[in-house]
């Protein structure tokens, strides 16, 4: 056995759990690091208190006189929980958070110092913007950026550190971050969605989104995870023969939580507690070494910042339990990748979900409201959703048997289904009395008594409607929340905005009540959208050929799915709601297409590297010993020999194949790798990193693979499936 491969897996077998001893109520450290409402009631003034409460529940302004309060407010309960920096949190384009750490330390006159931290550095902050990806929005030396806080997320303390959630704008205004569109969307979501729902209670005066994401990943051990090139280096495993058992007993789905895995779990959620993340569940999932934690649902604003947060604390205490975490959607070939649930609601500052149903007709009336008006987005934006989730990583998953296909459906069972034919089989224009009655008490009043029998989930589906909310399950598990967030809750903003406005014209014209006329624009809307509804299997050929013929998108890779983001559609909808301008569309498509090519380019180099400088050299050394083998072989048994050195000679051969097979097809990689890195178009360059580069991939892998079962297992250098999957 090669020694790395050999003192990994020694140091794997000896390793003992790392202890970890968690206090008896989680409730009672839940958000001590957060800098939340009990807190500033404890350390700010009145008057900063209720500034800070006005700008998180109203959007309103917070002036200098106010920040100074906060501020020093701030510093004090950190540093009496041993801070000594603050930072700006931000989460710029990358898809992960950024963070510049600096000191309260300020030096004073006479050679002494003390702690200081003002308005002005809890406002705003100018970090070197320069490296982070900006779209062509300004030129590389102009790296001017800021950071501005956001205060609907609060501070939290993470190590020694303050940290405030921000948004990082350019010098020119342009949003160089995931947050601010997203802000943007939910103030859009909510001016649309608080109008349409004063149809059904004036009290209504604010929408809030919600968002409870489902975050996957696998745990493998960290010295294993170190003889693997591609997995330090991309996240997944690019070569590496299938495991004889893999999940095909469904063995590990909810079984017994392993003791290495339970231990890194339980300090996991107790620094989520400490950070103000509910999470609330944890289970093993499908693949071996796979697992899943959720949270309760929040505001999705400060859902998405905990999620980001969340993946930052995962690696550091996997690290700290000797494992190496992988968010990567699929880091094993021949078992389940990783998604990352994204469960969306909309619920009132009257406390009601509006996409859950009630007691009585009228409050059913409004659930149908939004209910409809969400399929009718989806099918006017069906593309766009793709593009949302479209990345690198993710298109290994989605439609691979695990994941929802490509296509955008959306499933809401047998039972709604039968609601919404019926609800198109409304008389159009006046309801005579009876017909008013019958709708409301026959359809609508019963719809809480079918939804009992109508909660099963189909996880072929990419948007499925799950009782009291939608669950976008095609995000992956590496993805920021904000992008399909942003989308999301844009297009359904647009679509009420829509509804309202022709709901209003029909009244106007007094020819129809409000109930009439709500009942008339959402028969039309059920019309319209009837070939987004999709309850069967998403993952079979017949769903494609049957899609094709609705008119359906399927955007299989992502160059080509990311075209939805720069269309004309697409840039009137953030026009017209403000979320974004065009330059700030355009930028963010030349930064997805560019990562895209990245993310190949660098698979292909790794891949390139380990083939030849790892794979080869193996087996042409256990090659070697082969030889030496049939020589023996020869002066022992000269009249027999080509009898009795068959195999030996035939495997010989076999290496030989795959050797010639590698060296040929990485060498062609290489040269379809130069013709695309000499491209200036981005898009053209990510299509043929996608149709021209990638491809070897496979090939390559399959030689390397075939290797891997002939070559000694001992000389073999390269952590194998079955060691990273079933080696606790």
């Amino acid at each position: 056995m090669t020694t790395f491969r050999f003192q990994a897996l020694k140091e794997t077998l000896n390793r003992k759990p790392v202890e970890f001893t968690e206090p008896a109520k989680h409730s009672e450290s839940f958000g001590i690091n957060v800098f939340s409402e009990n807190s500033m009631r404890q350390y700010l003034t009145k008057e900063a208190y209720n500034g800070v409460m006005s700008a998180m529940t109203k959007g309103t302004k917070i002036d200098r006189k106010i920040a100074d309060q906060v501020a020093s407010a701030m510093k004090e309960w950190a540093m009496a929980k041993g801070v000594s920096h603050y930072t700006h949190w931000f989460q710029p384009l990358t898809g992960g958070t950024a963070e510049k750490h600096d000191a309260f330390f300020e030096p004073t006159e006479g050679g002494n110092a003390i702690e200081r931290f003002g308005g002005n550095e809890l406002v705003q902050q100018e970090p070197d913007a320069s490296s982070f990806p900006n779209g062509g929005i300004r030129n590389t030396f102009e790296a001017r950026g800021y950071t501005a806080w956001d205060p609907t997320s609060p501070a939290f303390v993470y190590g020694t550190t303050l940290c405030i959630p921000t948004i990082f704008v350019a010098y020119t205004g342009e949003a160089l971050d995931n947050k601010t569109p997203l802000l943007r969307a939910l103030q859009a979501i909510d001016k649309h969605a608080t109008a349409v729902a004063k149809y059904f209670d004036k009290n209504v005066t604010k929408v809030n989104a919600s968002l409870g994401w489902e975050q996957e990943y696998f745990l493998i051990d960290k010295a294993l995870a170190i003889s693997r090139p591609d997995i330090i280096m991309t996240g997944r495993t690019l070569l590496g023969h299938s495991s004889a058992k893999g999940q095909q007993l469904d063995d590990h789905y909810f079984g017994s939580i392993p003791q290495r895995a339970m231990n890194f779990m339980r300090e996991l959620e107790y620094e989520c507690m400490k950070l103000g993340i509910p999470v609330k569940t944890r289970h093993n999932e499908v693949a071996p070494n796979q697992f899943e934690l959720a949270p309760i649902y929040e505001e999705a604003n400060l859902a998405v910042d905990h999620n980001s947060l969340l993946m930052d604390v995962m690696g550091r205490i996997a690290s700290k339990h000797n494992f190496k975490l992988l968010l990567h959607e699929k880091p094993f070939a021949g078992i389940n990748g990783s998604g990352k649930h994204n469960n969306w609601s909309l619920s009132t500052n009257t406390g009601v979900n509006l996409l859950a149903p009630g007691k009585t007709p009228m409050r059913n009336l409004e659930f149908l409201t939004f209910f409809i008006n969400t399929i009718k987005a989806i099918h006017e934006y069906e593309e766009l959703m793709r593009a949302g989730i479209a990345s690198a990583s993710n298109d290994h998953r989605l439609g691979a048997n695990e994941a929802p296909p490509a296509i955008i459906s959306v499933f809401i069972g047998e039972q709604l289904t039968k609601v919404l034919k019926e609800l198109e089989g409304v008389t159009n224009g006046k309801l005579s009395p009876q017909e008013k009655t019958d709708l409301k008490l026959n359809v609508v009043g019963k719809i809480p008594e079918i939804m009992l029998d109508n909660t099963d989930r189909n996880r072929t589906s990419p948007f499925a409607f799950t009782g009291n909310k939608f669950e976008y399950r095609a995000v992956g598990s590496l993805a920021n929340c904000a992008n399909p967030m942003t989308i999301l809750n844009s297009i359904v903003a647009k679509q009420l905005k829509d509804f309202k406005i022709e709901v209003d014209k029909l009244i106007a014209s007094k020819e129809l009540k409000k109930d009439e006329a709500i009942f008339n624009v959402l028969r039309e809307y059920i019309k319209e959208s009837r070939d987004i509804l999709f309850e069967g299997n998403g993952y079979g050929q017949a769903w494609e050929d049957e899609a094709a013929k609705r008119g359906l998108s399927n955007n299989k890779t992502t160059p080509i799915a990311l075209r939805a983001k720069i269309a004309k559609k697409t840039i009137d909808l953030y026009d017209e709601l403000e979320v974004m301008s065009k330059v700030e569309i355009e930028a963010r498509h030349e930064i997805e297409l560019d990562e895209y090519s990245l993310r190949i380019q660098i698979e292909g180099r790794v891949l390139g590297d380990i083939a030849l400088n790892h794979v080869i050299p193996t087996a042409v050394n256990y090659q070697n010993v082969l030889i030496e083998n049939v020589t023996g072989l020869k002066d022992v048994f000269e009249s027999e020999f080509e009898t009795i050195a068959k195999e030996q000679l035939e495997l010989i051969k076999a290496i030989s194949g795959h050797i010639s097979g590698i060296t040929i097809k990485v060498k062609a990689m290489v040269e379809e790798r130069k013709k695309a890195n000499v491209m200036e178009d981005v898009e053209q360059k990510a299509i043929t990193y996608c149709d021209k580069v990638k491809p070897y991939f496979d090939e390559i892998r399959y030689h390397c693979d075939k290797l891997e079962l002939m070559v000694d297992d001992e000389k073999w250098p390269l952590a194998k499936y079955r060691e990273m999957l079933f080696t606790r």
